[in-house]
């Protein structure tokens, strides 16, 4: 199947969205490893890795609004909101649990890692539903 210009845009800002979430979180967890960051400049450095898990977010949000291909943004949609009920309902499960003492505590940075794991079950349902159509 050819890439359309906003898959390919996408792809793009992901991977460059990818080596800055590297290029930050590795010398941010470097730094703090070996406490040498303190007061303000801690919270500035430890927010600095969601910046660009934030932005992979926005680079869907900006694949919708450009693709031209309806079926194609279906998909991703469909994809999507897959990866979102896996997200919402692990956490859901998880914060319950927690909640009575039974699971331990998960950072919160945890819940985008499953967000993005469901999206690649989103992936494999599209597939799948594609094999059955074909």
């Amino acid at each position: 199947m050819a890439v359309s210009p906003a898959q390919r845009r996408y792809n793009w800002r992901v991977v460059i969205l990818a080596i800055v979430y590297a290029a930050v979180l590795l010398p941010v967890c470097w730094l703090f490893a070996r406490h040498l960051v303190h007061g303000p400049l801690a919270y500035l450095l430890g927010a600095l890795p969601a910046l660009p898990v934030s932005g992979f977010f926005v680079a869907i949000g900006l694949y919708l609004a450009q693709e031209r291909d309806e079926y194609l943004r279906m998909l991703l949609v469909r994809q999507s909101l897959i990866a979102t009920g896996v997200a919402m309902t692990a956490a859901t499960f998880w914060g319950f649990l927690e909640g009575f003492d039974l699971l331990p505590h998960v950072v919160g940075y945890a819940w985008p890692i499953v967000w993005f794991a469901g999206l690649g079950f989103g992936a494999g349902v599209n597939a799948a539903i594609e094999r059955r159509a074909a």
